[in-house]
């Protein structure tokens, strides 16, 4: 069981923290604390779900136990992920390390395990990018364990906080090789340090006390409370002291639990005021960066030190797709409107994607094309059976006469001999999405540009 450092536990028979904060400094702290814990909360909401309720629907498995999952994974935009099967394991690292151990697999086939600390920041990865498909064993060890690499780990990876978060991605080809994708998901193993290495387990910690959420957690001051409860589980960063600091003015202070009832009316609005200007500053972030593409989703993950800002960053990671894979991992790019910048309907047009002769995406793994129905946002059913276009299927693609590629996205079959490029939309609305698995350094650097879809009007 986990449980929680005996100076929080003490806490708890304590006085409340203090508010120490003008309201003007109160609500411009509130921004900036938070900016900062919206991701850590939205991560425990997951936490909470995943490995602590029970009777919840997206319930996966305990602590420290991995859950497996041969089912189409739904991404946070509602749109099924068609390449990959999903596993998922949330590991305590605060009495040992855990190590995860990765079966090999064959080389033309790619997997990963995304590792995330509580802060929602990708600190590592496992796998065909990072440690090749060759499999092994990897100690994941938490901020406090300190030690020589033991016989019989191939790395040592530490992380920032006390629970971290791993998810795992394994590619399917086809629905008759999903037999091979679960022998590959019962490899997937996690077990304790002291498991692996035959000796006794140190003392179990003493039960976590844990906090349901509760709705709107994320749009009022019980954010706070929240926040306060998971800084137990990840130690502050030297450079955030004075950050941290700051935030005690307000009672985020992780000796002692936040409450905001104890909040007069001045001071509760103080601090909702800054939660809208937080709010206010993402707005302002999306419009300006986000939806004029100076900033990709691609840039919101990873390391802070990776972030050119990182807690508004961070947040805007969180608020858009939780638990985003890095850049140099996975990418992926909406289809939403057409080269005029008009929505995709394919009750009025048929549309062509063309990539020029040596200009397909780059991706070292594989890329797909998926096409989603506009309304439902699921796979269009169409009597080819096919929802998508991948790399893997470039050899039965035609190819045009300078070498290029073009593919066809319409309701109607685009003719017998281009039936091999057809991917077939619904009678109306749709979009499509490009999804690249070990993104070329070009798409980061926007060289590699995203064609855009050609629209011809039906007769």
């Amino acid at each position: 069981m986990l449980g929680l450092p005996v100076a929080l536990l003490l806490s708890i028979a304590t006085a409340q923290a203090e508010f120490n904060a003008s309201l003007d400094e109160a609500r411009q702290i509130a921004k900036e604390a938070y900016l900062y814990g919206f991701p850590v909360v939205e991560m425990y909401k997951t936490l909470f779900t995943q490995a602590v309720d029970m009777g919840s629907p997206g319930y996966k498995a305990p602590f420290n136990q991995i859950a497996n999952s041969d089912e189409v994974f739904v991404t946070n935009d509602g749109a099924p992920n068609l390449d990959t099967r999903y596993s998922w394991v949330w590991m305590d690292l605060r009495s040992e390390p855990q190590v995860l151990t990765l079966p090999p697999i064959e080389d033309n086939r790619y997997y990963s395990t995304q590792l995330i600390d509580l802060y929602t920041q990708n600190f590592a990865y496992l796998g065909t990018r990072s440690s090749g498909n060759k499999g092994g064993h990897f100690l994941i060890a938490g901020p406090a364990w300190q030690g020589p690499t033991p016989d019989g780990i191939d790395k040592v990876i530490h992380s920032d906080s006390q629970i971290v978060y791993a998810r795992y991605r394994t590619q399917v080809f086809n629905e008759a090789d999903l037999s091979t994708v679960r022998a590959i998901q019962q490899g997937y193993n996690v077990e304790a340090l002291s498991s692996f290495l035959d000796q006794s387990p140190p003392p179990i910690l003493p039960a976590v006390a844990w906090i349901r959420p509760q709705p709107g957690i994320s749009d009022s001051p019980a954010l706070f409370r929240y926040l306060n409860f998971m800084m137990a589980f990840a130690p502050a960063q030297d450079s955030e002291s004075e950050l941290l600091q700051r935030f005690r003015k307000i009672g985020i202070d992780i000796d002692k639990p936040f409450e905001e009832s104890t909040l007069d009316a001045e001071q509760y609005q103080a601090l909702q005021a800054g939660i809208d200007d937080g709010k206010a500053a993402f707005a302002a972030f999306r419009k300006d960066f986000i939806d004029t593409h100076k900033v990709s989703n691609a840039d919101l993950f990873g390391r802070d030190e990776q972030l050119d800002n990182p807690y508004l960053y961070r947040y805007a990671g969180a608020a858009l797709e939780l638990f985003g894979d890095s850049v140099e991992e996975a990418t992926q790019m909406n289809y939403a409107s057409d080269a005029r910048g008009q929505p995709l309907d394919a009750g009025t047009y048929a549309y062509t994607l063309h990539f020029a002769k040596g200009q397909l995406p780059p991706a070292r793994a594989f890329w797909s094309l998926t096409l989603y129905d506009g309304d439902s946002r699921l796979p269009i059913d169409n009597p080819l059976k096919r929802y998508q276009i991948t790399s893997r299927m470039l050899d039965q693609l035609k190819r045009d006469a300078d070498g290029g590629l073009t593919l066809y996205l319409q309701h109607e079959a685009p003719g017998s001999n281009l039936q091999s490029n057809w991917l077939p939309t619904p009678d109306g609305r749709f979009y499509a999405m490009l999804r690249l698995y070990m993104p070329g350094p070009q798409v980061a650097s926007g060289q590699w540009k995203l064609p855009a879809l050609t629209p011809q009007k039906l007769p």
